[in-house]
């Protein structure tokens, strides 16, 4: 006999709304600081080291307490950490607003990671505990989704507006009215969750640690080797992340009520959407540099009209998360992801073509399906991670899944940067005519930007000779990374069609998972039917 699952009604769905303002306000906060550099430079006057930080410590912290905070919202209750985590993220952002020394900037950035690492998995975990039947959560789960998409495209765009009226605080300072409306909302619509104490057990200190320092290094390892280069030591941060994380994993294994339960690695999709949505994040993330570089130093566009074209990503997104969400009803999951990867090789596949003399509407054709196949991915992988897991245990497994994305991000950044870094040295060493070579900067030699930047102000006819031979080297080393992208989203492509096709929601109301439940006999998991 089917069971038969209560729909959601106008409460839940309102609900869902305020559920939708913690990824928005999160990921806004991973691109906003991308224009204000200069501003804070000049006011507060980091050292370069300290500058770095200001911009990578949110995205470190952010990344490596996703499982922790995850798995502490399974313990206390969800609604509870959400509140506590917004009024810290609140008062962190107004910190860094009024921030008087690097230091302090540093610290606030620090402390909204931190508060940003509650309130993602206890937002899911809230919209899965709301959304009971599979077709309605998997529609609110492509409503949530758009909410990481549209913070990261309107970032740059509310920066550039802000910091053209108001002073640099103010990009920080406009999180705490976000943050007023999500306890409001939150407090009027959404029920507390709090997962029965037995289930979860209690907090391990150690576990958070070891995933915490795992996390850091590795990210932090792959991150300097992408913009320093190869070193020792770098390598070695890898080394010992991947070592930490191995211990993690065995200490879970021991757990009577681990973090991440071993025995939903014995779930064929489990392992697979990990790693599909690490290959996911590292196309579009590893990518997203070429774009905005490109539009700036190529088409020539101005930051904020950069940042405004660049709103295409959340645009196509918000149309296909949805799309995809309705297409799993009657086509496999594994082939709509499948054919989602292949639309983000047909993206690097345009920009392979694009000239070195500009072109705006193949840029954002490329763009579009890129940004627009990612989204579609990540909806249907977030939807089958949350189906596959235990109830009590959403929060912590959906901060797994983030974290995979954080770590696909970060490789995709130092795979691309390397090659293309290489490939641009290479071309616009080899076709800048030896006079003028000499007289230039080493940092030429390394970027478009500083290229342009220098050509800008030689007289005819060096500055346009070095002009023209600097974006010819960055549309060259641009279509040799857009071929590597081609071959890892093909590759994913056929992962997906061969790792996911038991996977099919069709029968789910006729058939339930052929597997046991792992967890202490949990009942089959609610998002997906084997075959």
């Amino acid at each position: 006999m089917t069971d038969v699952k209560p729909l959601a009604g106008r409460k839940e769905w309102l609900a869902l709304g305020a559920l939708t303002l913690p990824p928005l306000v999160i990921a806004m906060d991973l691109t906003v600081l991308f224009f204000a550099v200069p501003s804070i430079a000049a006011d507060l006057k980091p050292t370069s080291v300290e500058q770095l930080w200001m911009i990578d410590i949110y995205g470190f912290v952010l990344a490596g307490m996703l499982i922790t905070m995850g798995a502490l919202g399974d313990l206390i209750g969800r609604r509870k950490l959400l509140l506590i985590g917004s009024i810290v993220f609140g008062l962190a952002s107004a910190g860094a607003a009024f921030a008087t020394s690097p230091e302090m900037l540093i610290a606030a950035r620090a402390v909204q990671g931190l508060a940003g690492a509650t309130l993602m998995p206890s937002a899911l975990a809230l919209v899965r505990s709301l959304f009971h039947d599979d077709k309605q959560r998997r529609s609110a789960i492509a409503v949530w989704s758009t909410g990481v998409a549209a913070g990261t495209g309107i970032g740059p765009v509310i920066s550039g507006l802000l910091l053209d009226n108001f002073w640099w605080g103010s990009i920080f300072l406009v999180n705490v009215p976000i943050i007023v409306a999500l306890l409001v909302l939150v407090v009027a619509l959404v029920p507390e969750f709090k997962v029965p104490r037995h289930l979860v057990g209690k907090f391990d200190p150690l576990s958070s640690l070891l995933s915490l320092a795992a996390v850091l290094t590795v990210i932090w390892g792959v991150k300097e080797w992408a913009t320093q280069g190869f070193s020792p030591v770098r390598v070695g941060s890898i080394a010992i992340g991947l070592v930490l994380g191995a211990i993690f994993l065995l200490r879970q294994r021991r757990l009577a009520n681990p973090m991440i339960d071993s025995k939903l690695f014995a779930y064929r999709g489990f392992a697979p959407v990990l790693v599909l949505s690490l290959l996911a994040f590292f196309c579009v993330l590893g990518f997203g540099l070429f774009s905005t570089q490109y539009l700036l130093e190529v088409v020539g566009k101005r930051p904020l009209v950069a940042g405004l074209w660049m709103l295409v990503v959340p645009v196509v997104t918000g149309m296909m998360a949805p799309l995809a969400a309705g297409l799993v009803n009657k086509i496999r999951p594994a082939y709509v992801v499948a054919g989602a990867f292949l639309l983000i090789a047909v993206g690097f596949a345009v920009m392979t073509q694009l000239p070195s003399d500009g072109n705006l509407a193949l840029v954002l054709v490329g763009i579009a399906a890129i940004g627009g196949g990612s989204g579609a991915i990540l909806v249907l992988l977030t939807d089958l991670i949350v189906g596959i897991a235990p109830p009590e245990r959403t929060g912590s497994v959906y901060g797994l899944q983030r974290t995979f994305q954080e770590l696909g991000g970060a490789t995709g950044i130092a795979l691309f940067g390397s090659i293309g870094a290489a490939i641009y040295t290479r071309e616009f060493d080899d076709h800048l005519a030896a006079g003028l070579n000499a007289t230039l900067p080493p940092a030429v030699h390394e970027t478009v930007g500083a290229a342009t930047a220098v050509g800008g102000q030689l007289p005819p006819p060096e500055g346009p000779e070095l002009l023209d031979v600097a974006r010819e080297a960055f549309t060259t080393s641009l279509h040799t990374s857009a071929t590597v992208g081609i071959g890892v989203a093909v590759l994913a492509a056929l992962f997906a069609a061969w790792r996911l096709r038991h996977i099919s929601y069709a029968d789910q109301q006729s058939a339930p998972a052929a597997a046991p439940a792992p967890n202490r006999g949990a009942t089959a998991r609610r998002g997906s039917a084997v075959k």
